[in-house]
């Protein structure tokens, strides 16, 4: 396992419209009954099925299954059923599963389920390489982790007594602080037979190119296991793509073994900080957004939010907030420059004549019409290809379907978006439904809409997903004919 760089993550192999929200990864290690892997398994609750219990609680579940390959023979198989905890509300659940193997060359393949809805489904497959000498210095892969408590009960997810909860998606959101990650090294007993150094940094990654920004040093005794629970603070590292790496190296800092694994870091506070800073010494003076009033900054940047990285959004609401007129204009030339290098206050005023169309064509009483959810969709995605409009349904209140051919933001074609109005107020429609990645995915949402007809419901309302059909009840056909 000598200088070997590892990605937890898995290669998604195929993502259906309504996909559950899965995060698969694996790590391997090495004991002296034999090396093994550990697969990891996230699951969003709010993505999957729920089933009504005799309680009153809900509880969703997913089936999954396993397969180590090597070529066209199956070498180990597992099929198990996963069960969200039952509650008044699905939340999301979690798993490890660990498999012995004999050292070689595997291809892994996971199929995840909603074991109520088989339809949902989600394939991930990758290779992995076994390969631990008996003699020879070697690594686990690096496990990033979610908590650490102490635990004097055994499980998967306990190991030297202590109950180790993998971390989601490699993924550092608002508020967590502190990366905690768990690692083993073999063999420097027999490999270095004396004391060494454990260097473990972390490297931003950008454009390809790798810079440390954090870097600590460990000693270790030689032991044929040096277990390693360590703890990076990582509070004021900004938002972006990030490699943590831990060498080995003896006493003459002499590199002898390498691994790594990825981690996305999202901080818009930070980011604010440091980019008011930046700011401070760029100078906009002969630029458009100078003769741009408080007033109009605001409007042009909350107009620009539906087209921002989602990192960005936050950092964006923060200089608003922050009343930080320097960084507001900063932002938005900034944000045009990068759509036109040549003329962008051009894109800008053409931008913002879209804009302002959209925010008459939407508006409302509460916030601007491009704040609105079909406002959003419509800045965000572009003009639909086509907009029923339906308002004389008895059972429903006044909706809306939108369909567009073609998304390019998301590679999809053939997808829609269903609004309605159920305080039945002026134009106030939201989101209700969604097959496009990464919007509102609502399988229940023929029962929200037809909600004043719940004699209509052929299941019970907790967990069921369609209503009767009828003459008179058009949404589910309208949906399906784009």
């Amino acid at each position: 396992m000598k200088n070997i760089f590892f990605l937890a993550f898995l290669l998604m192999l195929s993502i259906p419209l309504s996909a559950l929200d899965a995060s698969l990864s694996f790590a391997r290690f090495n004991s002296p009954q034999g090396a093994y892997v550990e697969v990891y398994l996230h699951v969003s609750g709010q993505t999957v099925t729920t089933v009504a219990q005799s309680d009153s609680t809900v509880q969703g579940a997913v089936d999954v299954l396993v397969f180590f390959e090597q070529g066209e023979t199956i070498i180990k198989y597992d099929k198990f059923r996963l069960l969200s905890p039952a509650g008044a509300r699905i939340v999301d659940f979690i798993d490890l599963k660990r498999y012995p193997l004999p050292q070689g060359d595997y291809k892994l393949r996971v199929e995840v389920t909603d074991a109520n809805l088989p339809e949902k489904t989600r394939k991930y497959s990758a290779n992995l390489i076994l390969d631990f000498p008996e003699t020879q210095l070697a690594q686990s892969d690096i496990q990033l982790l979610a908590a650490v408590s102490p635990s004097t009960e055994q499980g998967p997810m306990v190991k030297n007594d202590l109950l180790m909860e993998p971390l989601p998606f490699n993924y550092y959101g608002r508020g967590a602080n502190v990366l905690t990650f768990y690692q083993e090294i073999y063999n420097s007993d027999q490999a270095i037979a004396q004391p060494f150094v454990v260097s473990y940094r972390i490297d931003k990654i950008e454009n390809g190119e790798a810079e440390t920004v954090m870097l600590a040093h460990k000693r270790q005794d030689p032991a044929p296991v040096n277990p390693l629970l360590l703890r990076m603070d990582i509070s004021d590292l900004p938002s972006g793509n990030y490699q943590l790496v831990v060498d080995v190296r003896n006493r003459e800092r002499e590199l002898l073994s390498s691994n790594a694994i990825v981690f996305q870091r999202s901080n818009p506070l930070v980011d604010a900080q440091n980019f008011e800073e930046a700011m401070a010494s760029v100078t906009i003076e002969d630029e458009f957004v100078e003769s741009l009033t408080p007033e109009e900054l605001e409007y042009s940047l909350r107009a620009i939010t539906p087209l921002l990285p989602q990192r960005d959004v936050e950092l964006v609401d923060i200089i608003m907030r922050n009343d930080s007129l320097p960084a507001q204009r900063m932002y938005l030339y900034g944000f045009w420059l990068r759509e036109n290098r040549v003329d962008p206050e051009k894109t800008y005023r053409e931008f913002m004549e879209v804009a302002a169309a959209v925010d008459l064509m939407f508006e409302s009483g509460f916030r601007h019409g491009f704040e609105t959810d079909r406002g959003y969709m419509y800045i965000k995605y572009g003009q639909p290809s086509d907009i029923s409009r339906v308002e004389n349904e008895p059972s429903a209140p006044p909706y809306e379907i939108w369909s567009y051919n073609e998304i390019e933001r998301t590679n999809q074609n053939n997808v829609r978006f269903i609004f309605y109005n159920p305080s039945l107020a002026a134009d106030d429609f939201i989101l209700l439904h969604s097959d496009v990645i990464g919007e509102r995915n609502n399988p229940q949402w023929e029962l929200e809409l037809y909600r004043d007809s719940p004699t209509e419901h052929p299941g019970n309302f907790i967990d069921g997903e369609n209503v009767n059909d009828n003459i008179g009840r058009r949404a589910r056909r309208l949906l399906s004919d784009y």
